[in-house]
């Protein structure tokens, strides 16, 4: 344990919360992160500690940002725009090879199209545009027969989920995104960062890894022709660096969806907070209907890329299952470095948690969301109503 300023501020009935970040925070060397949580419309978590890191400062999110793309998407199908059992082809007729043909929407977004990846790869500066994305897996041959199982679509998901939503309206996802939730909220969440908030980014920090630990990685061996390989990228020449991945300018500016995207904790659970909260005297984003379809689990199993069972509602995460502690409507979406992100309408919170430093174990959001999450949880129970 280490000694480590925290800042920032919690309501009252939310000092637990900082107790438990104070604890997180001390037992990393090197740590860096940003906690912020709303309940209802009040932020009642506002915290960051550790190297270099401010409130206010921008990092990559990485997966987080499945969580904006999809966002948009349920808005689309809830203004009727798309529709989940229609035909990916529908709108996106090249899709239809290799047996793609009668693979729903609802499908594409469970991450069961097969198209985790390509033969060979891509490169950095493929992976910066979403519609070359797109267009070079229209032609791909699936992993597996669409439709018929799911795994995780790491770098490609919202690039694919993107391309319906640009056939469908004449619009980008970024452009959606900025004109229906980003900008009416003013959210310090960017799929595509602009150059003028460029100041406030701080890169994302490398894991800090005993000589054990370094021998151990070095030790593992990787099959390039793995479903992990292709789905991450490390069947390209060289393979992905992750951390290069999430510090690359052309990345951050364009906004992969699935995985470039730029925020602070501030701004990911502000956006929870406009889906499922009256913020703003604005109306919450998403209905409950729409909210519980986009959060309940489609279909049951194993993901063939990481093993996890029931890990997809619908482009979300099933946040529910990971944390019992959770309404059974939660839905968010983790990030490569162990970053957590949900909305809880069961108790009214929206989470943000963003770490700049990888961690061993942190993909698909870090150990110490358990009791980061549950204390934020917890303190929200027990306010007394109209306390905050």
């Amino acid at each position: 344990m280490t000694d480590i300023d925290v800042h920032g501020t919690v309501a009252p009935g939310f000092e637990d919360v900082r107790s438990e970040f104070a604890a997180v925070a001390a037992a990393e060397p090197g740590y860096s992160g940003q906690l912020a949580a709303f309940l209802g419309d009040r932020q009642v978590v506002d915290l960051w500690a550790g190297e270099d890191i401010a409130g206010d400062g921008l990092t990559s999110v990485y997966s987080v940002s499945k969580g904006a793309a999809h966002l948009v998407v349920a808005l689309l199908v809830q203004d009727g725009v798309l529709h989940l059992d229609r035909p990916v082809a529908d709108w996106w007729p090249e899709f239809a090879a290799f047996g793609k043909e009668r693979l729903s929407l609802r499908e594409l977004l469970a991450h069961r199209s097969g198209l985790i990846g390509v033969d060979g790869g891509f490169t950095v500066a493929e992976l910066a545009d979403d519609r070359l994305i797109a267009s070079r897996l229209a032609g791909q041959h699936p992993f597996w027969r669409p439709g018929e199982a799911y795994g995780y679509h790491a770098f490609v998901i919202s690039a694919l989920t993107g391309e319906v939503v640009r056939r469908a309206t004449g619009r980008s996802l970024r452009e959606l995104f900025d004109e229906r939730i980003r900008s009416p909220y003013g959210l310090d969440f960017y799929l595509g960062l602009p150059a003028a908030e460029d100041r406030r980014f701080q890169e994302v920090l490398p894991m800090r890894l005993t000589a054990e630990q370094e021998a151990g990685l070095a030790a593992q061996p990787r099959d390039p022709a793995s479903l992990m390989s292709v789905a991450f990228n490390f069947n390209a020449s060289p393979p992905t660096d992750i951390v290069e991945f999430g510090n690359t300018p052309q990345i951050r500016a364009t906004g992969n969806a699935s995985a470039g995207g730029v925020a602070n904790a501030r701004g990911v659970a502000r956006m929870y907070a406009a889906a499922i909260s009256t913020v703003d005297g604005r109306e919450p984003l998403l209905t409950p209907e729409t909210i519980s379809e986009f959060s309940r689990l489609h279909y049951a199993g194993p993901d063939l890329v990481t093993g996890e069972a029931d890990h997809f509602a619908l482009g979300f995460e099933t946040s529910w299952k990971k944390y019992p502690f959770l309404g059974g409507t939660a839905f968010g979406h983790s990030g490569a470095t162990g970053s957590q992100s949900f909305a809880d309408p069961a108790s009214g919170i929206a989470y943000g948690y963003i770490r700049r430093r990888f961690i061993l174990g942190g993909g698909g959001g870090s150990p110490e969301n358990q009791r980061l999450a549950a204390a934020v949880v917890g303190a929200a129970r027990l306010a007394p109503a109209g306390r905050l």
